[in-house]
């Protein structure tokens, strides 16, 4: 399994935009690595890549001499990502308009944000060229369980609604290959696999950074001691006799190829 550390950053950056991509992350022993390999860019080749975030990856794939188009629904970041000279276009991933435009499409930790995947995998099956192909790493089933079933028994216990906030597709592997080969793609490969992340912060301060869409659930003054509530009932799971907070995190990582 692959390990790597979450970094939580104070004071003003705490305050930041909730639905901040989470990829902004710092990570030690960064696993994007082990997804370019999967992809193999090759110099001059035009890559798209869907849910860009503030195009930091985008950036890295220019740098090997492709010619990248980023692509994210969040015009902050479609915006941080342009400040980098990139070209990114801004809307939903859900409804692509690219017709063999692509020798490849990468997606990295973002496709669990987007609940109609057979729409997503279609229009990339659409952007790219003959032979294209697709690689990606996204959230998959049992993605932080433990954290999210805390959440919905917290939430619960004040009458709100933890689905309106949750809306995360987490498929198994063999769900989403499903989606993949209806769609028309050959998969050839396609891993689940957990990735315990280890935080450099205590769970509550990253749940005020990353949690923000079920905080929203709450009035402002009820937050602390839900967060206070969260934080407990975690413990037993999460917090180890060293202070360390560690997420139960899980991954789906992918190529599949156009026929």
């Amino acid at each position: 399994m692959t390990s790597s550390t979450s970094s939580c950053p104070s004071g003003e950056s705490q305050q930041r935009d909730t639905l901040q991509d989470e990829r902004d992350i710092r990570l030690i022993d960064h696993p994007v690595r082990a997804v370019l390999e999967l992809l193999a860019p090759r110099p001059g080749e035009r890559l798209l890549d869907i849910g860009c975030g503030d195009g930091r990856l985008s950036e890295q794939l220019q740098r090997y001499g492709n010619q990248v188009v980023g692509f994210d629904n969040d015009l902050n970041l479609v915006s941080a990502a342009r400040a980098r000279g990139l070209e990114v276009r801004h809307g939903n991933a859900e409804q692509l308009y690219f017709y063999q435009e692509f020798d490849a499409v990468l997606s990295y930790d973002a496709l669990h944000w987007m609940q109609r995947s057979d729409q997503v995998a279609i229009g990339i099956y659409e952007a790219l060229k003959p032979g294209g192909r697709f690689v990606g790493e996204f959230a998959g089933a049992g993605h932080q369980k433990i954290l999210r079933r805390a959440l919905r028994d917290s939430l619960t216990r004040r009458s709100l609604d933890f689905e309106i906030a949750d809306q995360l597709y987490l498929p198994t592997a063999g769900a989403y290959q499903r989606v993949l080969e209806d769609t028309g793609f050959h998969v050839s490969s396609i891993h689940w696999f957990e990735r315990p992340t280890p935080l450099d912060c205590s769970i509550t301060q990253w749940l005020k950074m990353f949690g923000g869409r079920y905080l929203a659930l709450l009035p402002s003054e009820s937050q602390e001691a839900f967060l206070n509530e969260v934080a407990e009932e975690l413990a037993a799971d999460y917090l180890d006799s060293n202070n360390q907070w560690t997420l139960d995190c899980t991954c789906l990582r992918f190529k599949a190829e156009k026929r």
